[in-house]
């Protein structure tokens, strides 16, 4: 039987006018009405999802920056995972390119309905290779067009999950696969803006490193510099149904976001 990925097209895409790329991998809340009649009452909540970050990142565009948007949830497909779904944090718990477990350990689908091989592959033809043969592109243009190309890869989660790290995460977890997705110096710079408010924890290389997409593109001797923001999501909404974006809490923290892009603009130059 065909697992149809529904009408939606794999994602949105908005050309830009700097060398900035943001990509929102996680943003996603689609799910084909097939395959959410297989998932259970609290799947289909889609609670990991990385809610409202095209809202709260609502100044890029001013920035001049190209934005890549995934539609899909991450419960269909996890854009920010290896095609072969190959772990990223060996010996630590992770959930895989079509995840079958959700944050808290629970089961994601209905008993017997979870995607078998074929399926799998039949979704990251339709959905995985769609959005990083965009990523990949306009990355290319970026570099033809200014000589460079600079990719933000943004992403939010909640702030206590036992299940991948103790305690509660600092607001502000910047990855670059150690040092190897970016220029050092940028890291630090980054690091040191995020902290000139005082107001927000941040931490590099911390739990997150930065998943695929920080990895497999970040390479800074070839002018392509990615960093990866994973924010805790009590910094800007409601880490509780119905997970409601909070503009007063989210508007302490835009001002750090947008210093933090024009910090990687500005490096660029």
């Amino acid at each position: 039987m065909s697992h149809d990925t529904g009408s939606e097209a794999p994602y949105r895409f908005h050309a830009g006018s700097t060398p900035l790329l943001i990509s929102m991998p996680h943003v996603g809340t689609w799910v084909p009405p097939a395959l959410a009649s297989r998932l259970s009452a609290k799947a289909r909540q889609l609670p990991d999802t990385d809610w409202h970050l095209e809202r709260l990142y609502g100044f890029a565009r001013e920035l001049g920056a190209s934005l890549l948007i995934a539609t899909h949830s991450r419960y269909v497909i996890d854009l920010n995972r290896p095609p072969d779904g190959a772990s990223l944090y060996p010996g630590q718990s992770v959930t895989g390119l079509c995840p079958v477990d959700d944050f808290d350990d629970c089961p994601l689908y209905l008993e017997g309905q979870a995607p078998d091989a074929t399926e799998v592959a039949e979704r990251r033809a339709g959905l995985w290779q769609p959005y990083h043969d965009r990523l990949q592109g306009e990355l290319g243009r970026l570099r033809r067009t200014h000589g460079r190309a600079l990719l933000w890869d943004a992403h939010s989660i909640r702030s206590v999950l036992p299940r991948f790290f103790e305690g509660r995460l600092p607001d502000l977890n910047f990855g670059t696969a150690d040092g190897a997705s970016c220029d050092p110096a940028l890291a630090r710079a980054l690091l040191s803006k995020a902290g000139e408010s005082g107001r927000f924890s941040a931490v590099l290389n911390g739990r997150f490193k930065g998943g695929y997409i920080t990895r497999h593109y970040g390479r800074p001797a070839e002018g392509i510099q990615a960093v990866q923001l994973e924010m805790s999501q009590c910094s800007y909404m409601s880490e509780a149904l119905p997970f409601d974006y909070l503009p007063e809490l989210a508007a302490r923290i835009q001002p750090t976001l947008r210093a933090l892009l024009d910090t990687l603009l500005a490096f660029g130059r």
